[in-house]
């Protein structure tokens, strides 16, 4: 069976766009954002609600807990087995995010890198706390001085995986890069599209996306979550929004400069995703958000069963 693969910035429609697309082709949406995954961030994230979940089936959507490791290659096994559910089911697979490595793993393949042991995340992640990433990275080079060479000092993510990776195994991120496993999903049989949005109207979006979680429930979300003082360093908190709102609640800055800093992060972060995506995924098609339905019903009768 094809397969639909929909990115694009934040605020640019995608969602909808899905939504819309699974109900005219019998489809299940499976969720391809890194953020929406976490059961604790159903409002500062924008997941999709639950009557819009009702209407068709959603896969990957707030199944993984805030304080738990994930990972790009946890989202690909589990991306392969909601693929499968499509398949059993004879629904067309709707793949919709915004994260451009979750898309690259899915058709081009992900390195093997093992598990890593969760003594050596811990002592690792201890280290980050006590130390901060200049000091991982300075350690990194010690081990494994071309990964460390590749990365910035102040990447604490990227920093703290080459150096989990490389004490895990004895060997650098850069030899697993090397050993490919095949892609879940041959890119010939989908039609991929990103959501090319007008800068003004997406920035006017993100404006009112973000007033319209302040006034939801976002604020109460994020306080739950900071009552849990899980480590900063962990990617849900990390979220748009979330740092500035937990400085908020800490009576750091007011709620305008808490909702200014979450727009401007997520703004910012929609330059990113686009450069990304043209730089690394150069065979997908762009389109306009009002043009792209149009756009996908017509090349999904194209693509090979």
């Amino acid at each position: 069976m094809p397969a639909i693969l929909i990115a694009g910035p934040t605020a640019s429609g995608k969602s909808a766009l899905a939504l819309a697309l699974a109900e005219k082709l019998g489809g299940v949406v499976i969720n391809a954002d890194s953020m929406q995954v976490y059961r604790d961030l159903r409002v500062i994230t924008a997941r999709p609600s639950a009557a819009d979940e009702a209407r068709v089936p959603h896969l990957l959507y707030g199944h993984v807990d805030a304080g738990a490791p994930y990972s790009t290659g946890a989202w690909c096994v589990e991306a392969a087995a909601a693929l499968a559910v499509g398949a059993r089911d004879a629904r067309m697979p709707i793949v919709v995010g915004g994260t451009g490595l979750y898309f690259e793993t899915l058709t081009k393949g992900i390195a093997a890198v093992p598990p890593i042991a969760e003594d050596v995340r811990a002592a690792v992640r201890a280290r980050l706390k006590a130390k901060g990433a200049a000091a991982l990275h300075a350690e990194l080079g010690g081990i494994d001085p071309a990964m460390a060479e590749r990365l910035l000092p102040g990447d604490r993510s990227r920093v703290t995986r080459a150096l989990e990776v490389v004490l895990a195994t004895g060997r650098s991120l850069s030899e697993w890069h090397a050993q490919t496993q095949a892609p879940v999903l041959d890119p010939a049989h989908a039609v991929k599209v990103f959501l090319r949005a007008e800068r003004t109207e997406l920035r006017r979006r993100i404006e009112s996306r973000f007033a319209t979680m302040l006034a939801t429930g976002a604020i109460e979300e994020v306080q739950a979550l900071a009552a849990r003082q899980l480590d900063p360093s962990l990617p849900a908190m990390k979220a748009h929004g979330v740092p500035w709102l937990i400085r908020h609640l800490k009576g750091e800055i007011s709620l305008d400069e808490a909702a200014a800093g979450g727009v401007r992060d997520t703004w910012r972060y929609t330059k990113r995703q686009a450069t990304w995506f043209r730089n690394r995924m150069p065979d997908w098609s762009w389109a306009d958000p009002q043009d792209a339905e149009a756009l996908i019903l017509r090349e999904i009768t194209r693509i090979p069963a």
